[in-house]
């Protein structure tokens, strides 16, 4: 049975953090949130790992994880950059960042020909989600059944700023209806004073209940979607390339490949609390938080 690949997204510069938090020690003995997935992963019977960077970071994340992963996962890099000629677009655009995160996965279409599950480098997503999203893509993913893992909105929550997530409508069979990019999602406070979660949209504020299923960049593919993507991406540079702030993310590609029935997406329920360092604040929540999962035995004190 082939074992599926993890693809950890790790080219963003982390402009809110304030340094390069993908390489941030959080661990006892330094590990970053990355070497806690990758563990998870390989516990979950992941074969292979393949990180997303710019170029100009491989000597950095070569010397902190090609050694210590050695004879454990097989280790690959790929390079989110402008040239947009990879994707079939003969255009020049000046930016800053990159195309976002749909263009990131993208850039690894040339080393994945197996199902393959995406995360966020610097999200901490716990054990569950890995153990339910190997299962899945060893035994019931296909090109036209997917998955993504279904976090709850109010476990995802930073209590110093904003998040985006991805938001969920969910069928009755358990399958994404659709997923929306919310970029300002957020805590505030009701007429009595109680605390509540909103997300806001051209200065109007909306509810969002805690249970709502958010994606959290934690999917489940098939090399399938490079090439939807890769249909969908032309035509967002030439409706977008005047806008230097617009991004491909990854939920535009589900979205569309379940509005034309192209596949489905299985939203796999998980109640796992994510950890998350979008704010410098945020460290140590999340160092307090891994040192009491490897206090009770979740994680060694050392994992590799």
């Amino acid at each position: 049975m082939e074992k599926p690949t993890l693809l950890v997204l790790a080219a963003g510069m982390a402009s809110r953090y304030g340094s390069l938090k993908q390489v941030d020690g959080f661990g006892p003995h330094g590990e970053t949130i990355i070497d806690y997935s990758i563990y998870d992963a390989i516990q979950a019977g992941f074969g292979k790992v393949i990180f997303i960077i710019r170029e100009e970071f491989e000597e950095v994340m070569r010397g902190i994880f090609d050694a210590k992963l050695a004879g454990k996962i097989e280790v690959g890099y790929a390079f989110q950059d402008f040239d947009l000629t990879k994707f079939g677009v003969d255009r020049v655009i000046e930016r800053t960042k990159p195309w976002g995160t749909a263009h990131a996965v993208m850039s690894a279409k040339d080393l994945i020909h197996e199902p393959f599950c995406v995360i966020n480098a610097d999200d901490f997503y716990g054990t569950e989600p890995f153990m339910k999203m190997g299962e899945f893509l060893r035994n019931e993913v296909r090109d036209d059944h997917m998955s993504l893992m279904g976090f709850q909105v109010g476990n995802t929550m930073s209590d110093y700023g904003y998040v985006s997530r991805g938001v969920c409508e969910v069928t009755a069979e358990g399958n994404m209806a659709s997923v929306t990019e919310r970029t300002n999602i957020y805590y505030t406070t009701d007429e009595d004073d109680r605390k509540k979660i909103v997300y806001e949209e051209n200065g109007v504020q909306y509810d969002l209940p805690a249970e709502s299923r958010v994606s959290m960049n934690f999917w489940g593919f098939t090399p399938k979607v490079f090439e939807v993507a890769l249909s969908m991406f032309p035509k967002f540079v030439e409706e977008n390339g005047d806008n230097l702030k617009a991004e491909f993310f990854i939920p535009s590609v589900p979205d569309y490949m379940v509005k034309h029935g192209i596949a489905d997406f299985k939203v796999i329920p998980t109640s796992s609390k994510w950890f998350g360092v979008t704010y410098s604040e945020d460290k140590p929540i999340v160092q307090e938080n891994i040192s009491k999962l490897v206090a009770t035995g979740v994680y060694p004190e050392k994992l590799f």
